[in-house]
C-alpha cells in the first residue's frame, strides 16, 4: 500500500512510553506530526528527536501534536523520554502494525547488511485525519523547521 497526500491516515492503537493506550483518532481536530525513526537511542534518531524538543514551543504554537513512531517497546521509549528529557508521545509498535500500515517497514541495506527496518517518514495529517503531506527525506537536524516548512507555516 502506498499512502498519499489526501489519504485517510491508517488508523490505529498502540501504547505510549508510560504504557497507556493511544489511538490515531484521539487527535482528530488536531494537526499531527506523526514521525517513524528506525530506533531509540541511536546516533540520527536521538538528534532527530532533540531536534523536535529544543523546537516543540513552535510546534506547539501552531497546535501540532507530535507523535514518535518505532518499534521499540515501553521500557525502550521510557528511557529514550527521560534521558532526553523528550515533551511529545513516543508510541510503540513491537508487532510492526503500524509501520506496515503506513507502508514504511522495508528492506534496508547498512554497512553491507541487508534487513527489515523502519523507513525514517514523517506523516504530516489534518485536523480531519487526512495525510496532508509526507517528508519521506527527513533531515534529522532541523526536522522541525521542515514540519513547519512542508505545512506552509
Amino acid at each position: 500500500m502506498t499512502l498519499q497526500p489526501g489519504d485517510k491516515a491508517p488508523a490505529f492503537t498502540t501504547t505510549d512510553q508510560d504504557g497507556k493506550a493511544v489511538s490515531l483518532k484521539d487527535y482528530i481536530g488536531k494537526k499531527v506530526a506523526l514521525y517513524f525513526y528506525p530506533h531509540d537511542n541511536t546516533e540520527t534518531c536521538t538528534i532527530e528527536a532533540c531536534n523536535i524538543r529544543d523546537n516543540y514551543a513552535a510546534l506547539k504554537q501552531q497546535d501540532i501534536v507530535v507523535l514518535g513512531v518505532s518499534t521499540d517497546d515501553v521500557k525502550s521509549h521510557k528511557k529514550f523520554e527521560k534521558k532526553y528529557s523528550l515533551p511529545f508521545t513516543l508510541l510503540t509498535d513491537v508487532d510492526e502494525k503500524i509501520v506496515n500500515a503506513y507502508g514504511i517497514w522495508a528492506e534496508k541495506k547498512f554497512m553491507g547488511r541487508t534487513f527489515m527496518g523502519t523507513l525514517r517518514t514523517t506523516f504530516l495529517i489534518n485536523e480531519k485525519g487526512k495525510i496532508d503531506h509526507i517528508i519521506e527525506k527527513v533531515t534529522s537536524k532541523t526536522h522541525t523547521a521542515q514540519i513547519l516548512e512542508v505545512w506552509g507555516l
